[in-house]
């Protein structure tokens, strides 16, 4: 499925109190506020958040950071080191080889679902696509491999993340589409959702029914596919970097598969000429980027989340892109 509407949200920031306490000392907040304040699209319900550390320095600031959004994607990232945890313990073998059947197949993003079926790849490369292809296949394999969402939600509670959580498995989320436009969906096995899916024109068509009330309910949050702040997204990117989170080989290989990042090239990456390892999201109306931007001042951690905008894709993703921009050119200016 085509990501159709994605947004940039700012009209509605206001500093939380972590933010206005660094923007005390450094004035970043201020300087994030003025940027975002320029991206407020025709109409709607904007909201955005922000959270930035410059963990060589200690420095933060951030905008609304403890608000809740919607995490689209980025949450697989939490499900990435929930495994290389397990891993660690011997209760993951990431080694093992999974067979792909047709009722694991998922639409939208990733590449497993255009290879034939009974592709066996270990769970590593399920790991990697779901993080660098945002593979929405490997992730639900992977839901399922780590022991669900509950197991998931433990974990993260276990790992004191507050607001944090899994609502919908992929297939819950899609399908939960598709009820919108019509009640009997409910029954929809995975195979049939998939081959739903696959009809571009169709989707087209039910979308041009419902796709304002789509946008309307990605901002409602017991419609959200996972929650997060992007203060607690930016402690679990802390975590990785610092390599604090789980250990040094396991950490190491996360960033790895982060700097492979596929997706996003018009988000975070987009005005940088350095490293960046990052995890994007998207859905109906929301647009978000998390990673660790490795600039001259040291590595910068940064969150980015935004909910309804109705602008165009490409707007909106750059809109991101010109906030690292200034994340960077703030530190590296002031690194001189």
């Amino acid at each position: 499925m085509r990501v159709l509407v994605v947004a940039l949200a700012a009209l509605l920031f206001a500093a939380g109190p972590a933010g206005a306490e660094v923007a005390a000392k450094s004035g970043l907040t201020d300087l994030l506020q003025a940027e975002l304040a320029r991206f407020a699209g025709p109409g709607g319900p904007y909201k955005g958040g922000v959270y930035v550390k410059n963990l060589a320095t200690g420095e933060q600031a951030s905008v609304n950071a403890d608000d809740h959004f919607e995490t689209a994607s980025t949450f697989k990232l939490a499900l990435m080191v929930m495994a290389f945890q397990l891993a660690e313990h011997g209760t993951l073998d990431l080694d093992a080889r999974y067979t792909i059947k047709a009722s694991d197949i998922r639409g939208g993003s990733g590449i497993f679902q255009y290879h034939d079926l009974g592709l066996q790849p270990t769970l590593r490369d399920v790991i990697t696509e779901m993080v660098i292809t945002s593979d929405n296949t490997a992730t639900d394999i992977m839901i399922a491999k780590v022991g669900g969402k509950d197991a998931v939600n433990r974990w993260l509670k276990a790992n004191g993340y507050t607001v944090f959580h899994l609502q919908r498995t992929i297939f819950e989320a899609f399908r939960s589409i598709y009820e919108l436009d019509d009640p009997k969906n409910k029954d929809l096995t995975p195979e049939q959702l998939y081959a739903r899916m696959r009809d571009g024109a169709a989707f087209d068509t039910m979308y041009s029914r419902i796709g304002k009330d789509l946008v309307r309910r990605a901002l409602e949050e017991k419609n959200m596919l996972a929650v997060v702040t992007p203060a607690e997204m930016g402690r679990l990117l802390e975590g990785i970097e610092k390599e604090t989170i789980a250990s040094k080989p396991s950490c190491e290989a996360m960033k790895r598969i982060m700097l492979a990042q596929q997706a996003g090239a018009r988000k975070i990456p987009h005005y940088l000429d350095v490293p960046v390892a990052h995890k994007t999201g998207e859905y109906f109306g929301v647009t978000n980027d998390v990673g660790i931007i490795y600039a001259t001042s040291g590595p910068i951690v940064v969150a980015l989340y935004s909910m309804g905008y109705t602008g165009l894709e490409g707007e909106a993703d750059d809109r991101l892109g010109a906030v690292a921009r200034l994340v960077v050119e703030y530190f590296d200016g002031a690194a001189r």
